[in-house]
């Protein structure tokens, strides 16, 4: 939908002006541009007077000048209604025409700026061949006027005739077809700048979509680091009350390690929330029964495997001491990587790709890189903001990590997502005793 915004900076600021003085409406706005014109018209009949008249040899007597004077002056005052009732509007200022034709003496034209403005609306605002058929009635009225005024003076009947026929012509009909015109690229450019607006929604549903979709998936995932967590935290809760009073020092490992894992699972819930909070209803108890926790850095090589089965050539570098990673953090690294994977295979087949992961001393990297495929260009596809690189920022900001996406200076594509250490998980508890009795996870 379009609003003032749209509108260039200028008429912007004339419409507020206009609308600080209380001119509303068509019909106030049009009564300012006849004032305006009236007053305009007033001083070249003053100017007329002075010194046309007098260098060109011509006289005109008192009540021949008061008609002229009040024919040209009331011609502007029509103008009152031109966006309301142009035809009206058209016919009035003929009329007035007409009036200052046989006041005025035959060596001389006055008039032209309502008559401009009249025609020049009939064309914006009625259909073409109806603004013609108006304008094309009111052209001739003036020369027959003149004819008239000739037959009943005496005097040469041929060029005033002439004269007031061509200058009708090109006062009406010509304005006519200028409004026209006018009119019809302002359609154009109304109706394209509601396809572009049209567009731009359509391209903000489609990312809101994407993004949803996304934050579906990653509940479902806080849903599986939950399930997972959760269901060892009862089975090793129940094995440390059988070891509270037979062996004391495996049951307080065991409520070491619940503690640990407590705090894992607490630390992922807190950065979904703000999804679960947006999202109410999506993924509930019972829709995702799975018991496995979502791959993470841990399954990088399951994934350079796979891609390498698919004919892909990929190579996997690691940097620096690993580290352990909240869940949710640790799934946002591996899917981020399968992502840059899938881009790079559907942009740029057979491009070889680095994947590098580095555990820094303040953040943890992680950087995939493609090279531009042999006998293509960049990467196509890669300049845009596609729905997977969507999805790859809103799980970067779901965990406070930065993603940074972009061309190499090669022609590739580097995708690389860093998290500073703070995020993470940083008191980790040791690894879960032995079970009692055989108890598995």
């Amino acid at each position: 939908m379009l609003d003032d915004t749209t509108l260039p900076v200028r008429p912007r600021r004339f419409d507020a002006l206009l609308n600080r003085l209380g001119l509303t409406t068509p019909v106030a706005r049009d009564g300012l541009l006849a004032a305006v014109v009236l007053v305009l018209t007033a001083t070249l009949l003053l100017g007329l007077f002075e010194f046309v008249l007098g260098m060109e040899g011509l006289t005109i007597g008192p009540v021949q000048g008061v008609v002229l004077t009040v024919g040209a002056c009331v011609q502007a005052l029509p103008l009152v209604l031109r966006r309301v009732r142009p035809v009206l509007c058209l016919s009035l200022v003929v009329a007035c025409q007409v009036l200052i034709i046989i006041a005025s003496p035959d060596d001389l034209s006055v008039g032209g700026i309502p008559q401009i403005i009249a025609g020049y609306t009939v064309g914006t605002l009625l259909p073409v061949r109806r603004a013609l058929a108006v304008t094309g009635a009111a052209a001739p009225v003036a020369a027959l006027a003149a004819a008239g005024t000739a037959l009943v003076t005496g005097n040469d009947l041929l060029v005033p005739v002439l004269n007031h026929l061509v200058s009708g012509l090109i006062t009406y009909v010509v304005s006519a077809l200028v409004g026209n015109a006018v009119a019809t690229r302002r359609n154009y450019t109304e109706l394209v700048r509601l396809r572009a607006t049209e567009v731009l929604r359509t391209q903000r549903a489609t990312t809101q979509a994407a993004i949803f979709a996304e934050r579906s998936r990653m509940a479902r995932e806080l849903h599986d680091v939950a399930a997972h967590h959760l269901s060892g935290l009862v089975v090793q809760a129940a094995a440390v009350e059988r070891q509270i009073d037979s062996d004391p020092e495996a049951a307080k490992k065991g409520t070491a390690w619940i503690r640990g894992q407590g705090k894992e699972t607490l630390d992922s819930l807190r950065l979904i929330v703000g999804v679960l909070r947006e999202r109410p209803g999506s993924g509930g108890p019972g829709e995702d029964a799975h018991d496995a926790p979502p791959p993470g850095l841990g399954a990088l090589d399951d994934l350079v495997r796979t891609a390498r089965a698919l004919g892909d050539t990929v190579d996997l570098e690691r940097a620096g001491r690993p580290r352990p990673l909240a869940p949710i953090a640790d799934a946002a690294f591996y899917r981020v990587a399968q992502e840059a994977l899938s881009n790079a295979r559907q942009h740029a087949p057979g491009a070889p790709v680095r994947m590098t992961v580095r555990f820094e001393e303040r953040e943890v990297a992680l950087e995939v890189t493609n090279e531009r495929a042999v006998g293509r260009g960049a990467a196509r596809g890669s300049d845009r903001r596609g729905m997977g690189l969507i999805g790859m920022g809103e799980r970067a900001h779901l965990v406070g990590a930065t993603l940074t996406t972009g061309a190499t200076p090669s022609g590739g594509w580097r995708v690389r997502l860093a998290l500073p250490l703070h995020h993470e998980v940083t008191t980790t508890a040791p690894a879960a005793p032995a079970l009692a009795e055989g108890g598995q996870e």
